[in-house]
């Protein structure tokens, strides 16, 4: 039910999208090259990642878990036919169309608020026409009932956006928390950190007596081993902070039962060793038998069957260091895993190449895995085309990590039509070759991006990872550097809710800094590693480059005017790269118009340019970028980043509305399923690229 006076141009901002994109992950071929004993491991990992999703769904909002009940119980009452429920219920095809393109998007993105953007969607179809389809059985009408006041505008706009509870925004990590400040949830995180508690796979409570709850995801309420021993505390401003085992108490359970059947079939004693603290951490809570998951994971290189499942990211977190649930399983591609291979083996020659010293870099380069996969299942809120993880810094920078790229969710075509912003000239090349310049953008950002740099830090009282005697000159002030990380102290807990989508910026601008090599793109595929700006290799990094500007405009399109607030990591940064190029001289980069309202929009990019104008900017905003983190410069940090990233008049009041007009449906894909059949025989079951195969999906996962 609507309950406040939007305007219409705002309010067509939350509509949902009709159709969404919807895009099949295809996965059979490759599935079905596996042996009886991998699939059976596959599958048990499968259910495990999928028996999170109500995790995911409690995680975006307090109506989604009920959203995404009646739109099942709604499948289930008709059978799948939806044409007959709809004339049951009285709508027309058109409200049909509204109610199951709002239910594609909404289980694409397990919520009600986009997985990229964090902003809510909101059903086109009337409100009475849903009321209409809750009254055709008693128990979609008792679910309708506990969501209907939130399934359209909110109270206010603030709350159609995620973010921080206190600034008037929307966060189940903090349920039932109307009041708790910005304040209150850092001073907790600062207690749990100095005692050692990981906060991943937490959320926090503020009870009506002002005390606080620590809600720990666990399949017990009380675990026989904790990663403390202290279960409360009484704080400095005399408040009491607890903590609680058995959130999403069922489903902890359950996807801890799976990950005990998958290690059955695990494919090495790596893999059982990992399937064992991976339940331990699901079953008693334990993020440390998190992270000794991942130590065994890196360690297993190249397996055929290859998975990863946990408290993973915390973009939607707006604090910046609780984990989404996210688990997935996928098979190897060999034949584009050789590519990523070769850019590891070569990793040693191009680290160099970025803007800072040896002093500023890991003294011996980790060479991760890193492989292209085929997805056969992504449980989260959405898909994302490449990892690398843990996130864990110690096991970063002493041990490792993992690259991946998914190679079926960059392949997955939407239709082609005309791009936003690219002018007529460019058009040809741009579709040519944006896959492969993005592939080329997701390996360099993954594998180097994320995997470069060191963190100068006291590990331990008087003890140093850098000569701290005599320390390395900051090639940024030409003096000795003054900060870095004291003992305790880590990226994340020092750079916070920024320090997200800061990351992902550093790793672009890597990824922007080396893609103009002929060498590297050699290694992809493209060209001889001759320099030839008007061959294929030029073609794909020019690509590169006019793809990231073009990004850097629809970025726009994640930033809320109201808030002033940036909704998406990624596109943040990659704003701030468009004004990396466009600040650079001699009209590298430029966005150019005829119209007054500027829907003819478009970017002139000189390919000529990259290598003599467009690296070096690069190269210069990225060395700040670095040597901040490498030196825990937090304030330098924010400074540089909101300056680079901050929407002025002309953007927000000119360019905005275009982005916003011109917008294409982000895609959403329809996963396969696997069934174990009566001979014991894992067999598998993909659906059409449509909203209803979409829900059918879904409604098969019954394990849910």
């Amino acid at each position: 039910m609507v309950q406040n006076a939007m305007d219409d141009s705002t309010r067509k901002q939350y509509l949902a999208d009709d159709p969404p994109t919807i895009v099949p992950l295809a996965i059979k071929q490759q599935f079905e090259a596996l042996n009886d004993k991998e699939k059976k491991y596959a599958h048990y990992i499968s259910r495990a990642a999928f028996s999170g999703t109500r995790v995911n769904l409690r995680q975006v909002s307090p109506e989604s878990e009920a959203i995404y009940d009646f739109i099942v119980t709604l499948h289930k009452g008709c059978g799948g036919d939806w044409k007959k429920l709809a004339s049951r219920a009285g709508l027309s095809d058109e409200d049909l169309k509204h109610f199951l393109s709002y239910a594609a998007q909404f289980l694409g993105n397990t919520g009600n608020y986009k997985s990229f953007g964090d902003s809510k969607f909101v059903p086109r179809v009337p409100a009475d026409k849903v009321a209409a389809l809750a009254s055709t059985s008693r128990e979609a009408q008792s679910l309708y009932d506990q969501f209907k006041g939130d399934l359209y505008e909110s109270s206010s706009i603030a709350r159609m956006h995620l973010g921080y509870p206190d600034k008037g925004h929307v966060s189940t990590y903090y349920p039932d928390s109307p009041d708790i400040t910005q304040d209150e949830i850092e001073m907790v995180a600062r207690f749990l950190k100095d005692r050692k508690l990981m906060p991943e796979n937490t959320r926090l409570r503020k009870t009506k007596a002002g005390h606080y709850e620590v809600m720990i995801a666990s399949a017990v309420t009380k675990p026989e081993s904790r990663d403390t021993e202290e279960m409360s505390w009484t704080l400095q401003n005399g408040k009491k902070l607890q903590l609680v085992y058995g959130d999403y108490q069922k489903e902890m359970a359950e996807i801890a039962s799976n990950i005990a059947e998958a290690k059955k079939y695990a494919l090495n004693d790596e893999e059982a060793k990992m399937h064992s603290e991976y339940y331990k951490s699901f079953h008693d809570g334990s993020m440390l038998s998190h992270m000794e998951s991942q130590r065994l994971w890196i360690r297993d290189k190249g397996p055929m069957v290859e998975c990863n499942i946990g408290f993973i990211e915390t973009y939607r977190d707006p604090h910046g260091i609780r984990g989404e649930w996210e688990g997935f399983v996928a098979m190897i591609n060999k034949e584009r895993t050789k590519a990523f291979s070769k850019l590891v083996e070569s990793a040693p020659e191009q680290i160099p190449k970025l803007p800072w010293g040896e002093a500023f870099e890991k003294n011996t380069f980790l060479a991760p895995d890193f492989t292209s996969l085929e997805v056969l299942s992504f449980a989260g809120s959405g898909i994302p085309a490449g990892i690398n993880i843990p996130n864990y810094d110690d096991i970063r920078q002493n041990e490792g990590f993992k690259n991946v790229s998914l190679g079926n969710v960059l392949s997955a075509a939407a239709p082609k039509e005309p791009t936003p912003f690219i002018r007529d000239q460019d058009q040809a090349v741009y579709d040519r070759y944006r896959d492969e310049s993005f592939e080329v953008q997701v390996g360099l950002h993954e594998l180097l991006g994320h995997g470069c740099g060191k963190l100068l830090q006291e590990t331990e009282p008087g003890k140093y990872n850098f000569d701290h005697e005599n320390p390395p000159l900051s090639p940024i002030t030409k003096k000795p550097i003054t900060t870095y990380y004291k003992p305790g102290e880590t990226w994340g807990s020092v750079f916070g809710g920024m320090g997200p989508s800061y990351e992902e910026c550093r790793a672009e601008s890597v990824a922007m800094s080396l893609c103009p090599d002929y060498g590297i793109l050699k290694i992809f595929g493209f060209g001889n590693g001759e320099e030839d700006i008007n061959g294929v290799a030029g073609d794909v990094m020019y690509v590169c480059y006019l793809s990231m500007a073009r990004a850097g405009i629809a970025a726009l399109q994640y930033w809320d005017p109201n808030s002033r607030k940036w909704g998406q990591p990624h596109m943040q940064a990659r704003f701030a790269i468009l004004q990396v190029f466009l600040e650079t001289p001699s009209s590298f980069c430029a966005l150019q118009s005829t119209a007054p309202d500027l829907s003819d929009l478009t970017i002139h990019l000189d390919r000529h340019k990259i290598a003599t104008h467009g690296r070096p900017a690069i190269n210069a905003f990225l060395q700040k970028l670095q040597i901040y983190k490498a030196t825990a410069d937090f304030e330098a940090g924010k400074k540089l980043y909101e300056a680079y990233t901050d929407v002025n008049e002309w953007y927000a009041t000119k360019l905005r509305p275009q982005v916003l007009a011109q917008s294409k449906p982000r895609k959403v894909f329809v996963q396969a399923n696997t069934f174990l059949e009566g001979d014991g025989v894992v067999g598998l079951r993909e659906y059409e690229a449509s909203a209803e195969g979409m829900i059918r999906s879904f409604v098969d996962r019954e394990y849910i």
